[in-house]
């Protein structure tokens, strides 16, 4: 066989490769877009203390039974930011939004949106929440 109709093989193979991978892509962006309106319906505003916070597995986690058999085998083992949390006279454990999880005051009191075992907003904290310093790496601190 020529060398040209080796590339055009692997075009082609390419080409079905990317297809494929982007109706894949649709169909999680669809699936997501409904668990994000889920959610909203479910959220309700709740006066929570913080006690602690910390990314662990969800199996050391302490959350109820039920919520580990609903979660595929493979996010079983990967960690997640989970928030240790009072409601009232209720020590209870959360699952956090990834993207507020550094902004979380710790021992503070702060008015949440909970959607069932879910954290997804922080409204309004008791005093100001300091933002967090980030971490630089080592080579950004010799960029400057």
């Amino acid at each position: 066989m020529e060398w040209y109709w080796w590339l055009l093989i692997i075009a082609v193979i390419l080409i079905g490769i990317f297809a494929v991978l982007y109706f894949i892509g649709r169909r999680a962006e669809k699936k997501k877009v409904d668990q994000d309106r889920m959610i909203a319906e479910a959220a309700q505003t709740v006066s929570l203390l913080i006690i602690d916070k910390k990314k662990m597995r969800l199996k050391d986690s302490g959350l109820p039974a039920n919520v580990l058999e609903q979660t595929p085998w493979y996010l079983r083992r990967a960690k997640t930011p989970v928030v240790k949390v009072k409601v009232g006279p209720k020590v209870m454990t959360l699952l956090c939004a990834p993207e507020i999880f550094e902004t979380l005051p710790v021992k503070r009191e702060v008015k949440a949106v909970v959607s069932g075992l879910y954290l997804t907003a922080v409204k309004g904290a008791h005093g100001a929440i300091k933002p967090v310093e980030v971490k630089k790496g080592f080579f950004k601190k010799f960029k400057k």
